[in-house]
């Protein structure tokens, strides 16, 4: 059976190098069962967090707990979290078979392991190859097989998909997808964003070492909720004409951005168009926006204004 995950939970953290405040009162849980995508521009305590759970940095104050404990009173850790950092973390005149071999014997579990997680991360044929010789995207597979020795409930991975081609990125997905449905804890860093949208069920978005906003995708996304800018020379005519739809399909959000522009929540262009065009309203543009994670996360980070939770 595998292992079922556990809660991690980030209460009130901070950390301090000198006057630098890398990470400042930073709250936010990641469930098990779950993909959490943690996003943040360079330098905005993503790595610093991640350090703080797995025990390699002393927070300043507030705490990083797995499963309700600190990483360091965790009985047989490796067992319980398996976390890849960087893809720098073995001898490079080590074959893959024989680093994780090691790693294997240092849980306790039999030489076969290594060829197992092997081919779970598709290096099954490059077990005899020095590790020296990979590419990044075979170091990341390899730190990737390295997490999944002790087959942990819970992963926390830095940057995995980077260095990996998109046949690499789609199998990540897969992977990671599946983990989660095996009701495994996974907590990912990542800053391709595109690729984020499509493999998350829950985001954390932080900036200069605070959080921004935390929930679901969906919830970030506004629910896939249509949003539509419109310029018009006659705006207010517009937006009358929008209004008077006699209860039917009335739009949900309208917002002027501009003297001649209008942001439309809840009609597609083909709605407003029609009612446009019945009321003798004259449109220079009609455009849908993507209400993508991408154009959220730039708007976030572009204040870093701290949001809570959505």
């Amino acid at each position: 059976m595998p292992t079922i995950g556990q809660a991690l939970t980030v209460e009130n953290l901070s950390k301090r190098f000198g006057k630098v405040h890398a990470v400042q009162d930073l709250t936010f849980n990641v469930e098990p069962g779950r993909v959490t995508g943690f996003l943040g521009p360079n330098g905005s305590g993503k790595t610093t967090t991640l350090r703080c759970m797995l025990g390699l940095v002393r927070p300043s104050s507030g705490a990083a707990r797995i499963g309700g404990h600190v990483y360091r009173d965790l009985d047989h850790p490796g067992m319980i979290v398996g976390a890849a950092l960087e893809a720098s973390g073995f001898h490079p005149g080590r074959t893959a078979r024989g680093h994780l071999r090691v790693i294997s014997d240092a849980l306790g579990l039999p030489k076969s392991r290594a060829d197992e997680v092997l081919e779970l991360v598709g290096l099954a044929d490059s077990a005899g190859r020095k590790a020296g010789g990979f590419s990044l995207g075979m170091r990341q597979r390899l730190s990737l097989a390295a997490a999944l020795v002790g087959d942990p409930g819970i992963l926390i991975l830095d940057e995995p998909a980077n260095g990996l081609d998109p046949e690499g990125i789609a199998w990540l997905r897969g992977l990671l997808r599946g983990l989660a449905r095996e009701g495994k804890t996974v907590l990912v860093s990542s800053h391709v964003l595109s690729e984020v949208q499509q493999t998350v069920d829950d985001v954390v978005i932080i900036s200069r070492g605070a959080l921004v906003q935390s929930g679901t995708l969906a919830d970030l996304a506004g629910n896939g909720a249509v949003r539509v800018r419109v310029r018009t020379p006659r705006r207010e005519a517009l937006v009358a004409a929008l209004e008077a739809s006699g209860g039917s399909n009335p739009p949900t959000g309208l917002d002027p951005t501009g003297p001649d522009e209008l942001l439309v929540t809840g009609l597609t262009p083909s709605d407003i168009g029609r009612r446009a065009f019945l009321a003798g309203v004259e449109l220079h543009e009609l455009a849908q926006q993507t209400n993508d994670l991408e154009s959220l996360f730039l708007e976030l980070t572009a204040t870093g204004t701290p949001g809570g939770t959505a």
